[in-house]
């Protein structure tokens, strides 16, 4: 135990909670360690100084437990999270937070920019959706067109229970998976019911698999 790191007992301790969970650990003005999630990732590297406003900061300021909702303009994106403050020999250490995505509730569909207007289109008609060019493409039953917000959005947008991330370039409606074809380096490749075939990385496979079930 004693050639544990801190860094390696963290990671084996995060393999204990789900994939959707990041973990990150302060002192008591910058970070000291971070894993991210699948589901989110906060860009948070390790020197990175405490913003003021966040859970970390508020725990080390307040010397106690902080749960709450965090906006988007701390870092970027929302967020649920706990930060827990530690001590040593009765002086303050520093925080272990654990960090989960915020998912939007009430709107049902995606309005998209098509040729000649904007269409709100229900999640359930949404096939798939791809970052390229700048833009969120998104492909439907009967239409395609663009979104300017980001893939990341959407992926905190979307209902968990019809839309999985798959690749760094695709998010997909599983109901639109026809088949799923084993590939090269333990992916995948998805077979959606209007013909086009789509990639599961290596990076998101193990996820896709347990939230699938196979």
């Amino acid at each position: 135990m004693r050639d544990l790191s801190i860094g390696s007992l963290l990671d084996v301790i995060g393999e204990l909670f789900s994939d959707e969970i990041s973990i990150a650990v302060s002192d008591t003005e910058k970070y000291i360690y971070y894993r991210p999630s699948k589901r989110i990732d906060l860009k948070i590297t390790p020197g990175d100084p405490l913003k003021e406003g966040t859970l970390a900061y508020k725990a080390i300021h307040n010397k106690q437990k902080v749960s709450e909702f965090i906006d988007r303009e701390k870092f970027g994106v929302p967020y649920h999270g706990m930060a827990v403050p530690f001590q040593q020999n009765g002086e303050l250490e520093g925080t272990v937070l654990a960090i989960y995505p915020a998912f939007t509730e009430g709107k049902s569909v995606i309005t998209i920019k098509s040729q000649d207007g904007w269409v709100p289109i229900p999640f359930s008609d949404v096939m798939y959706l791809e970052a390229k060019d700048r833009k969120t493409h998104i492909t439907t039953r009967n239409l395609s067109g663009t979104h300017t917000s980001p893939l990341q959005d959407f992926e905190y947008r979307l209902p968990r229970d019809l839309f999985i991330r798959c690749h760094r370039s695709f998010i997909v409606n599983v109901h639109y998976i026809k088949e799923i074809y084993p590939d090269t380096h333990s992916t995948f490749v998805l077979a959606m019911e209007n013909g086009e075939k789509i990639s599961v990385s290596q990076s998101y496979s193990s996820y896709f698999r347990k939230l699938l079930g196979f």
